[in-house]
């Protein structure tokens, strides 16, 4: 595949924009019917294997976090997320729209990640009915010499 062609790939596949890589491992969390099934299979493909979902009992490259405003507290949600994942790893949170059942004001979004200790880093549209919020966890310092 030429370089132009993995560029457009990117642009056309939300999982691409996203970050995910091939052979990563996606942990999945909050996922009931209401779920935007294209952009489960578009990870899917990007990593090359199925999400693994809450069972999961190993360390994840990545965390997908579904979560409506009625799921409970979202600072608890993203620090029981920060658990499953690696350091410097990704947590991509995922709230409905504006005008949705279970809109999350991004102010919120913001106020949680800060206080679980995750750092955002874009906002982007996923899909008809979700915004993703890309969140970073902190990486390990470095031992000093």
């Amino acid at each position: 595949m030429s370089a132009t062609a993995d560029h457009a790939e990117e642009r056309t596949n939300p999982a691409g924009r996203l970050g995910f890589q091939p052979g990563q491992v996606v942990q999945e969390i909050g996922f009931d019917d209401d779920v935007d099934q294209e952009l489960r299979e578009a990870i899917e493909e990007a990593v090359g294997t199925e999400l693994v979902d809450e069972d999961y009992d190993d360390v994840a490259d990545a965390v997908v976090l579904w979560f409506r405003d009625e799921d409970g507290d979202l600072t608890d949600a993203l620090v029981d997320a920060t658990a499953y994942i690696e350091e410097g790893g990704m947590i991509l949170l995922l709230t409905p729209k504006t005008g949705r059942d279970g809109y999350v004001e991004p102010s919120d979004i913001s106020e949680a990640a800060t206080t679980a200790g995750l750092t955002a880093s874009k906002s982007v549209s996923v899909g008809k009915d979700w915004s993703g919020s890309r969140l970073a966890t902190p990486k390990a310092a470095k031992p000093k010499k």
